[in-house]
């Protein structure tokens, strides 16, 4: 299963949920019961929170594949130069060599969203999810507030 199909498939379920929840929710504010009102409320938060962070989820995945699309029309996405192993798993060494020139680049340049997002590349590449998202991020921030490119 690919990404974007486990991410379609764990919305559609979680849609489902906050539904469920919702359905819930009235039927115990409609008891008129002070415990019952005060659950019922809460099962209506638990489905806000989930439909947020699911916005947030997406909002992220547009902007970092829109900066994917630029940089990969600007000839500037990073190149795979990662040693593998037989069965195909990223040599950690190769992945430390890379993070390491990356991380340079992104302390010379820090206000360049462009290597940030590679810096995010090799984060992820080096098994290091959090902070690649961080980083990502980031490259969001600095790409948002970059004066647009004129083409004179």
């Amino acid at each position: 299963m690919t990404s974007r199909t486990g991410f379609f498939v764990l919305s559609g379920v979680l849609l489902l949920v906050a539904l469920v929840c919702v359905g819930e929710g009235v039927q115990l504010v409609a008891t008129g019961k002070p415990l019952g009102i005060g659950i019922g409320l809460c099962a209506f938060v638990i489905p806000v929170i989930g439909v947020w962070f699911l916005r947030q989820t997406v909002r992220f995945g547009r902007a970092s594949e829109q900066l994917a699309r630029e940089l990969e029309a600007e000839g500037g996405l990073p190149v795979d130069e990662l040693e593998r192993s037989k069965g195909g798993r990223i040599d950690r060494a190769s992945a430390d060599a890379v993070f390491t020139r990356r991380r340079a680049e992104a302390e010379a340049e820090p206000g360049d969203w462009r290597v940030w997002f590679r810096l995010a590349v090799a984060y992820a590449d080096a098994g290091d999810t959090p902070r690649a998202r961080k980083t990502m991020q980031h490259a969001i921030k600095l790409h948002s507030t970059e004066p647009a490119r004129s083409n004179a």
